[in-house]
């Protein structure tokens, strides 16, 4: 990788943030060097001269992504000083795992692919361990921000949860697998309520 000069930098980050968008839009099989250069404007030379192969870009694409949504959700959950309600914590926790739109499920579709496809990428596994230790992290914060105490465990089982209701929600054809996930995740914290 090369990018010592402020030029250069710009130019790395501008290929970074368009391969990002490409990810977030097909997932893995958009980012390619000619559509990455295409939507950062620059020539497309300028995708091997600051990334030794594709996998680095990917991975750039993936972490740049990754960490902004996370930031997204901090500054969102910070700016609210008040105590969750049972359905802000539902919303929030969905918005989170399964995505915001609510309607759009081609996004959470391609969404849950674009998980499912890291584990056939060992190069992003890393990565991936650490966003998932910073997503689970956010989980419990939001969790405590409505005054309810979940321990790692329990973290673990509400993701389980939501994300085998979306892919089950797929496999069964339901047209909302958020509202699955929702109705899911709600019957499980009034049962422990």
């Amino acid at each position: 990788m090369t990018a010592a000069t402020p030029k250069g930098e710009r130019r790395r980050q501008a290929l970074v943030e368009a391969a990002s968008g490409l990810f977030a839009e097909g997932g893995f099989d958009a980012i390619r060097h000619r559509a990455v250069a295409e939507r950062a404007g620059l020539p497309l030379a300028s995708t091997t001269y600051y990334f030794d192969s594709l996998d680095e870009l990917i991975t750039a694409a993936v972490e740049f992504h990754g960490r902004s949504e996370l930031a997204s959700f901090r500054r969102r959950l910070s700016s609210n000083q008040e105590r969750l309600s049972d359905d802000a914590l539902v919303e929030f926790v969905l918005d989170l795992l399964v995505g915001e739109d609510a309607t759009d499920v081609e996004a959470v579709l391609l969404r849950y692919e674009r998980l499912v496809a890291t584990g056939r990428r060992p190069y992003l596994r890393p990565l991936m361990r650490e966003l998932s230790t910073e997503l689970r992290v956010l989980v419990t914060d939001v969790f405590a921000r409505s005054g309810r105490e979940v321990d790692s465990d329990r973290v673990e089982e509400l993701i389980a949860l939501v994300d085998g209701s979306v892919v089950n929600s797929f496999i069964e054809l339901k047209s909302d697998p958020r509202g699955v996930a929702g109705r899911m995740l709600r019957s499980a914290l009034s049962r422990h309520a």
